[in-house]
């Protein structure tokens, strides 16, 4: 065995029936003995090379005395096999944290053999000519590990870019964009081509934008991609939303909100009518608290009908509708035909003009529970912006049942995560009150979260519902800021306060917490 990993401090030198125990979160594992083996069989069987020397190779495994486990990575190797002990979640958070970013073995070498073949097909042109991309096994051999690579790392979005010379390959991760594979530009074609086919689209239009979907079935699941092409100035660039249900919150439970804010936010929606708005930025899982809140309800007992664009997940049991610009069906005239279904609940992913506003406001109105989403950073700011869009103030205190506003902010790593005590200074300058307490959490770096200090988000909220003082300040068209406060009085939590809570709670960073929630305010 490597004697730097003897003496690591992650290794447990207790024994247990012969086989020792191996804590993964610290150790230094190197990159000679990941290459060992293909980064397809080292997640498949949930086995990771940890060190090598001229002999043996030492592998943490979940079954130490799986002998034909062991006996595969000999005869793979060719080398003598020592096993360490290891929890499977461990070794499967390492893989995706190890495989996940930075060179895969398994995709150089496919990023090579397509590049030598185009080379003896096309010699040294940058340009590639159309090849038959449905025979062409290395091209898809690169989509497949990129997707699986994707899905594997937790990543919600992929960009595949054209640089001048070269091209690349990033994941968006916790709200991260983390750089995966650059390769040569000539591939880009090929490898544009490949996608645009999986999802329908025509190949040989470059010049315009285009908009697609396609599903891949990956370790035994469904997972959809929705694909964006849009035409730059080194060529044409892809951006691919990652969906995969397996990662869907199901339930209200899992929206990481305070009793209070849960109370609030079920008191607005278990009202038989009214409209429901959740507020935030792109991507701050607006769409995913509106399906745990259409979820939480009995869907056997109503009729509920949803307008999306586009529809992200299948929900059993509701009516949802797919909206379609070029087929004439966009949010208005979809709202229009729903109203006529006799629905109970109204899902309407977003509220974008003045003509879906006032039918959301009219339906909410005559009898209908209406949910949907606006692009504001506050929940005050949403009745501000509804007038902007021309809805009277009598309407809307009549309408408005409440608001729910959310950020998502980079969750702390629990393993490594390292507790700070704030000064008077410090404290001041943030707006922190003292007797509140200041000690925070600060982000650390370890092998279960990639040396980042960070792994997974957590949401952030406050719920504005409607209450005197809101209506009041509704009624004379006050401004955003005459709104937040009137939502106070009401009994709101601002979302910095329920941020700092979960700082201190140690769910997160003031890093995040500045950045993300001070940043608006």
């Amino acid at each position: 065995m490597n004697e730097s990993l003897k003496q690591s401090e992650g290794i447990d030198l207790h024994s247990q029936s012969g086989i020792r125990r191996v804590n993964l979160t610290n150790i230094n594992i190197q990159k000679e003995a990941l290459e060992l083996l293909p980064s397809q069989l080292i997640r498949s069987q949930r086995i990771l090379p940890l060190s090598r020397t001229n002999h043996s190779v030492t592998v943490a495994v979940a079954e130490p005395y799986d002998h034909q486990q062991i006996e595969g990575i000999r005869m793979v190797t060719g080398l003598q096999v020592v096993p360490l002990l290891a929890p499977a979640v461990e070794i499967e958070t390492a893989i995706r944290n190890l495989l996940a970013y930075g060179p895969d073995p398994d995709m150089e070498r496919t990023v090579a053999e397509l590049s030598d073949s185009l080379h003896k097909r096309f010699g040294g042109s940058q340009e590639i000519a159309a090849i038959n991309i449905q025979d062409d096994a290395p091209v898809i051999r690169m989509v497949n590990l990129f997707l699986k690579q994707a899905v594997a790392a937790g990543s919600s979005d992929i960009h595949i870019e054209p640089l001048a010379d070269a091209a690349r390959v990033r994941f968006r991760v916790d709200g991260e964009l983390y750089p995966v594979v650059t390769i040569p530009k000539k591939i880009m074609l090929p490898l544009i081509s490949r996608l645009k086919i999986m999802a329908g689209l025509d190949i040989s239009e470059k010049r315009l934008p285009q908009d697609g979907r396609f599903y891949i079935q990956i370790d035994s699941r469904e997972v959809d991609f929705r694909i964006s092409t849009l035409p730059t100035s080194n060529g044409e660039k892809a951006a691919l939303r990652v969906l995969d249900k397996s990662n869907l919150i199901t339930g209200l439970d899992h929206l990481g909100l305070t009793d209070k804010n849960m109370q609030r936010l079920r008191c607005m929606t278990q009202r038989p009518r009214g409209m429901v708005l959740v507020t935030g930025s792109t991507g701050s899982g607006k769409t995913t608290t509106l399906y745990a809140l259409l979820q939480a309800i009995d869907s056997t007992a109503c009729n509920i009908i949803t307008l999306e664009d586009p529809v992200e997940y299948s929900l059993a049991g509701i009516n949802q509708v797919q909206i379609n610009p070029k087929a004439g069906l966009d949010f208005t005239t979809g709202l229009g035909s729903i109203l006529r279904q006799d629905p109970d609940i109204i899902m309407v992913g977003e509220i974008r003009d003045q003509a879906t506003a006032r039918l959301a406001v009219r339906a909410s109105l005559t009898g209908h529970l209406v949910l949907s989403t606006l692009h504001t950073n506050s929940a005050s700011a949403a009745a501000a912006r509804l007038a902007d869009m021309g809805i009277e103030p009598y309407l809307l205190i009549s309408a408005l049942n409440g608001v729910a506003a959310q950020k998502l902010l980079r969750r702390l790593c629990e393993n490594c995560r390292q507790s700070i005590l704030l000064d008077k200074d410090q404290a001041a300058r943030l707006g922190i009150p003292q007797e509140a307490g200041n000690t925070f959490f600060t982000p650390g770096g370890c092998n279960m979260c990639r040396q980042i200090g960070y792994r997974g988000r957590v949401a952030v909220q406050e719920i504005l519902l409607a209450g005197p003082a809101v209506r009041q300040a509704v009624h004379r068209r006050a401004d955003a800021d005459e709104c937040q406060a009137a939502a106070v009085a009401d009994g709101m939590i601002p979302i910095r306060e329920d941020a700092l809570a979960k700082a201190r709670q140690g769910k997160t960073s003031l890093e995040e917490i500045i950045k993300a929630v001070m940043g608006d305010q």
